[in-house]
C-alpha cells in the first residue's frame, strides 16, 4: 500500500506543477495531503494510522520535513546559502545598472571583424556575465535586447544567433559564482553524510568489521570546492561555444559574417574598452580569486562581489557628472592601503602588540574612508532611477523563490521515504546491470529529460538528494561529491535551454523581434545542447577536470592536511617511490656521508640511535621493493578474483535484499493480525510470501560457489600483506628520521643548557642556608628552565628527587644536596659532550636532515613542498576503484 500513496504523492506533484500552480506550494502540499491521505485510510482501514508507512507514521514524517526545514536555516554547517542573496543581489545591480549592455558593446566591438566576431563576442560575455551575475534571465535578456538586433542586422541565421544569445546566457549556471553550484553543494553535503553511512554498511555486511578505513569514507564537498570544480569545465564549454560558431562561420560564411567596427582605433576606442572590461573583471578576480586562493569564504566573497557591484553601479549610474568616479577612487585607494597595513603590521584587535596600535588606528581610518565610498555609491544608486530599490526587490523575490522551494522539497523529500521511495529508487538503480555507468547514464537521462518541463531548482532540490547517496556510496566508481556536483550542474544547464519549457528560450522570446520566429530559436538552442552533452562526455571521461584544482588548492591552502594525513598516503607514496627511483643514489651518498663522519663525542646511547636510524634510512629502499612486489601480487590476483567477486557479493546483495522484504512482511502480518476483524486471507497471502522468498534464499544460497571462502581468504591475505609492507615502510621512515630530528634538537640546546649554569650550581648553597619553601622554589624554577631545553629529563630527575626531600615533614637539606651534586654531575657531561657535537657533528647532520627531510622525513613535515601538491593533487583527482575491498 505504500506504494499506491507515493503514486498519490507524484501524481499530485506532477498535476499541480503542470496546472501552473506555484512550484513552492505544489511540493510542500503534495508532500501534506499525501502522508495526511495516507494516516487517514490506514486508521479507517486498519485502526493504525502509521499503518501505510515504511516506517513510523505521519507525526514523524511531518517533523522530518519539518526538521530539514529547520536545518536550512540553524544548521551552522549549512551557511553557505547565506551567499545566494548576495549573488543575487551583485548579478542584478550589474544588470541594472548597465554594467552587462557595457561589456557587450565593448566585446563586440573588439571581435566584430573577425568572422563568427560577433557571435564569439556573445559567448565571451556570456561567460564574464555568468561570472560576475549568475543570473540566467538577465543575461539573456540583456543581450537579447542588445546583440540579437545587430547580429541580425549584420545577415547572422537567425537560428545561429537566437543560439548563442540562449546558450550563452545559460553559462551562469556553471561557471561559478553559481546560484544552482551553492544549491547543488549544500544538497550533496547531506547526501554525502548518507553515502558514508551506506558505504560503511557495506563494508561491515562484506567484511564483518565495525570501523571502515577513513581512506575508504566518501569525500564530501562545500560551494567553495564546486566553485574551483566547475571553473575548467565551465571554461572547457566557453571553448567548444566558440569552436562552433568558427567552424559555422568557415563552412557558411553568409551565417557568421565579420562586422567591421566603423569607429577608428585610437586613443579614444582603448579607453573605451578599457572601461568596460576592466571593472567586472577586477571583480571576478576579488570574488573568484578571494575563494581560489583560501583567503574568503563564499559567504564572504558574495558580500565582496554585492559591494563591488554597488562601486560600480554608483559610478556607472553618475556616467559624465561631475565627481562621478569619486567614491570609487575612495575605496580603491583605501582597499590597497588596508592591503599595505596588513603586511606590516598585525591586526588582531583581540591580542595588540606593541606598534600595532599604529597600524590599527590607520586601518580603522582607511575602513570609515571605504564605508563612506560604499555609503555615497549606495546613495547614488538609490536616488537614480531608483535603482537601489527595484534591485532589492528582485533580489527579494528570487532569494524567496530559491528558499521556499528548497523547503518544499525538504518536505517532499521526507514523504518521498516515507513512503519506501528513496528504497524502491536505490533497488531499482541497484538493480541495473552494468554497474555505476549504467546507474550514472540513467540518472543523467532523466535529469535530461525532467529539464524538458521542470525548472533547474526543482531537479536539485528534489532529484538529486534521492539520487546522490546512491551513486556516492558506489566504492567501485568512488567519485567524489565535486565531480557528482559538477556533472549535474552541466546537466541541469539544459534545462534552461531544451524545448518546450527552457526558460532561457522563453526569455528571448520575449524580447526578439517579429521577425524572428519561436522555430528559429529552437533550431539555434539544439547544435548548443549537442555541445553540452559534449562537454558532459568529456568531464565524465576525464575526472581531473573537476577534481584536480579543488585539490591542488585544498593541498597548498595554509589549512592544509599535514603529510601524515592517512588520505593522502597511497598518492604522496606514489611520488615518493618515483623519487627514490631517480634520487635514490643522493640519498644513499647523504646516508654513507653522515655514517662515515666521527661520532665518539656522542654518548654511547646516542651513538646507537644515530647508527640505528641510519640503518633505517637505507632499509628505506628495500621495503620500497616489498611495498612493489605486494603490490604487484595483489594486482595479479585482483585479475583472477574479481568476477567471483563480482557474482557472490551480487548473491549476497539480493540475498539481504529479500530478507529486508521478509522483515516487512513479518511487520504487516504482525500488524493486520492484531487488528479487530483480522482478514485471514490476506494474512496467508503474506505467509505464503515469506516462504516464497525464504525459498529464494536458499536457491541463492546453494549459488554461492563452495571455493568462495578459499579465493575469499587467499586475497584478504594478499590485501593484509601490501598493508603490512605499507605499514613497515611507514613506521620505518619515520623513526628514521624522528631520531635525526630529536638529536638535532638537543644538540642546538647546548648554548641555552650552557647559560643555565650559575643558576643550577647556586642551589647548593640555598639548600643548605636557606629555608625548605624557599629551597623548593628554586629548585622548582631550574626544574622549569631545564624543561625548556630538550633532552634534560635525567637532570631534571634529580633536581625533582632533592625537591621531593626537602618536602617532607622532615626535610634532608644533605640528602638532597646529594641528589643536587648527582644532577651536576649529569649537567656537566650533557653540556660537555652537546658542546664538542655541536662543533664536530652538528653542520653534517643538518646538511643530512636537509637532505632527507622531503623524502624520507616528508611525513613529519608541516606541508608539502609544491612540486609534491602538484602529483599529490594529479593523483588523487582520479576516482579509484575500492570495490574490492568491501
Amino acid at each position: 500500500m505504500e506504494l499506491v500513496f507515493l503514486g498519490i504523492l507524484l501524481l499530485m506533484m506532477v498535476i499541480a506543477l503542470s496546472s501552473g500552480f506555484p512550484v513552492a506550494f505544489s511540493l510542500p502540499g503534495a508532500a501534506i495531503l499525501s502522508i495526511g491521505l495516507a494516516a487517514l485510510f490506514g486508521y479507517l482501514f486498519t485502526g493504525d494510522s502509521s499503518s501505510f508507512f515504511v516506517e513510523g507514521g505521519a507525526i514523524q514524517w511531518l517533523n522530518a520535513g519539518v526538521t530539514n526545514f529547520r536545518s536550512l536555516y540553524w544548521d551552522v554547517e549549512r551557511d553557505t546559502l547565506i551567499a545566494v542573496p548576495l549573488f543575487i543581489f551583485m548579478g542584478i545591480m550589474l544588470q541594472r545598472s548597465k554594467i552587462a549592455e557595457d561589456l557587450l558593446v565593448a566585446m563586440a566591438q573588439m571581435f566584430g571583424p573577425v568572422p563568427g566576431g560577433l557571435g564569439i563576442s556573445v559567448v565571451l560575455v556570456g561567460a564574464l556575465l555568468a561570472a560576475t551575475t549568475g543570473i540566467v534571465g538577465a543575461t539573456v535578456i540583456a543581450m537579447g535586447l542588445i546583440s540579437l538586433p545587430a547580429m541580425l542586422k549584420n545577415n547572422y541565421s537567425k537560428p545561429l544567433a537566437t543560439g548563442t544569445i540562449c546558450a550563452s546566457g545559460t553559462l551562469g549556471q556553471i561557471i561559478p559564482p553559481s546560484i544552482v553550484l551553492i544549491i547543488l553543494a549544500d544538497q550533496l553535503t547531506s547526501a554525502s553524510d548518507q553515502a558514508s553511512t551506506i558505504r560503511k554498511a557495506a563494508y561491515k555486511a562484506a567484511t564483518g568489521e565495525f570501523s571502515m578505513p577513513s581512506i575508504l569514507d566518501v569525500t564530501s564537498t562545500s560551494a567553495g570546492e564546486m566553485f574551483m570544480g566547475a571553473l575548467v569545465p565551465g571554461l572547457a564549454l566557453v571553448g567548444l561555444y566558440i569552436l562552433y560558431i568558427l567552424f559555422i562561420a568557415i563552412v557558411k560564411p553568409g551565417s557568421a559574417p565579420p562586422v567591421r567596427y566603423e569607429g577608428k582605433y585610437d586613443g579614444k576606442f582603448v579607453t573605451s574598452i578599457f572601461m568596460a572590461l576592466t571593472p567586472p573583471l577586477t571583480l571576478i578576480l576579488l570574488v573568484l580569486g578571494s575563494i581560489i586562493m583560501g583567503v574568503a569564504t563564499v559567504n564572504q566573497a558574495g558580500s565582496v562581489g554585492a559591494v563591488g557591484a554597488i562601486i560600480m553601479g554608483g559610478y556607472r549610474l553618475y556616467e559624465g557628472k561631475k565627481n562621478t568616479y569619486y567614491p570609487a577612487i575612495l575605496a580603491i585607494a583605501s582597499t590597497i592601503v588596508i592591503g599595505i597595513i596588513l603586511t606590516f603590521f598585525d591586526l588582531n584587535v583581540k591580542s595588540i602588540k606593541e606598534g600595532d596600535a599604529i597600524g590599527i588606528f590607520m586601518a580603522s581610518v582607511s575602513v570609515i574612508v571605504l564605508l563612506i565610498a560604499v555609503i555615497w555609491s549606495t546613495w547614488r544608486i538609490y536616488k537614480i532611477e531608483d535603482t537601489l530599490n527595484g534591485v532589492m526587490v528582485e533580489t527579494a523575490k528570487t532569494t524567496s523563490m530559491v528558499f521556499i522551494i528548497l523547503i518544499g522539497a525538504a518536505m517532499l523529500t521526507s514523504a518521498f521515504r516515507g513512503f519506501g521511495g528513496e528504497e524502491l529508487v536505490k533497488e531499482f538503480l541497484t538493480g541495473i546491470k552494468g554497474g555505476f555507468w549504467a546507474q550514472f547514464i540513467v540518472v543523467m537521462a532523466v535529469m535530461f529529460v525532467l529539464g524538458f518541463f521542470i525548472d533547474f531548482l526543482e531537479i536539485a532540490v528534489v532529484v538529486v538528494p534521492i539520487v546522490a547517496p546512491i551513486l556516492l556510496a558506489d566504492p567501485g566508481a568512488n567519485v567524489t561529491a565535486v565531480w557528482l556536483g559538477v556533472m549535474v550542474g552541466l546537466n541541469l544547464q539544459t534545462s534552461f535551454l531544451t524545448p518546450p519549457f527552457g526558460f532561457a528560450l522563453f526569455y528571448l522570446r520575449g524580447v526578439a523581434p517579429a521577425i524572428v520566429k519561436t522555430l528559429h530559436i529552437y533550431r539555434g538552442t539544439i547544435p548548443f545542447i549537442g555541445l553540452q552533452v559534449i562537454a558532459l562526455v568529456i568531464v565524465a571521461l576525464s575526472p581531473i577536470m573537476v577534481n584536480y584544482l579543488p585539490q591542488r588548492i585544498a593541498l597548498s591552502s595554509e589549512t592544509a592536511p599535514p603529510p601524515i594525513n592517512p588520505r593522502m598516503q597511497f598518492c604522496l607514496e606514489e611520488y615518493l617511490f618515483d623519487y627514490y627511483d631517480n634520487q635514490g643514489e643522493q640519498l644513499r651518498d647523504h646516508i654513507n656521508t653522515l655514517g662515515g663522519i666521527d661520532i665518539n663525542a656522542l654518548p654511547v646511547k646516542w651513538q646507537k640511535e644515530l647508527k640505528k636510524s641510519l640503518e633505517q634510512a637505507l632499509n628505506t629502499f628495500d621495503l620500497v621493493e616489498k611495498v612493489r612486489t605486494a603490490e604487484a601480487n595483489l594486482t595479479e590476483y585482483s585479475h583472477e578474483y574479481r568476477p567471483h567477486h563480482e557474482y557472490v557479493r551480487g548473491l549476497q546483495t539480493k540475498i539481504r535484499i529479500i530478507r529486508k522484504k521478509i522483515t516487512e512482511f513479518k511487520m504487516n502480518w504482525t500488524r493486520f493480525s492484531r487488528s479487530d476483524a483480522p482478514d485471514t486471507e490476506y494474512l496467508n497471502r503474506i505467509k505464503a510470501k515469506i516462504q516464497k522468498e525464504e525459498t529464494s534464499i536458499e536457491s541463492l544460497e546453494k549459488q554461492i560457489p563452495e571455493t568462495w571462502s578459499a579465493i575469499r581468504k587467499r586475497y584478504v591475505e594478499l590485501e593484509k600483506d601490501e598493508i603490512k609492507a605499507r605499514r613497515n615502510y611507514r613506521n620505518n621512515v619515520d623513526q628514521a628520521y624522528e631520531k635525526i630530528v630529536e638529536l638535532q634538537k638537543i644538540i642546538s640546546g647546548a648554548d641555552e643548557l650552557a647559560s643555565l649554569e650559575q643558576q643550577l650550581t647556586a642551589l647548593e648553597t640555598i639548600i643548605a642556608s636557606e629555608p625548605a619553601l624557599v629551597a623548593m622554589d628554586q629548585i622548582k624554577e631550574s626544574e622549569r628552565a631545564l624543561g625548556k631545553v630538550a633532552g634534560t629529563s635525567t637532570i631534571k630527575s634529580k633536581l625533582s628527587k632533592a625537591r621531593r626531600i626537602l618536602k617532607k615533614k622532615k626535610p634532608k637539606p644533605e640528602k638532597a644536596v646529594q641528589y643536587l651534586k648527582e644532577g651536576l654531575k649529569l649537567y656537566a657531561a650533557e653540556v660537555d659532550w652537546r658542546q664538542q657535537a655541536t662543533a664536530k657533528i652538528a653542520p653534517a647532520l643538518l646538511a643530512y636532515e636537509n637532505a632527507i627531510k622531503n623524502s624520507i622525513g616528508i611525513r613529519q613535515q608541516r606541508r608539502l613542498l609544491p612540486d609534491q601538491v602538484k602529483s599529490v593533487a594529479r593523483c588523487q583527482s582520479i576516482h579509484r576503484d575500492f570495490s574490492l575491498q568491501f
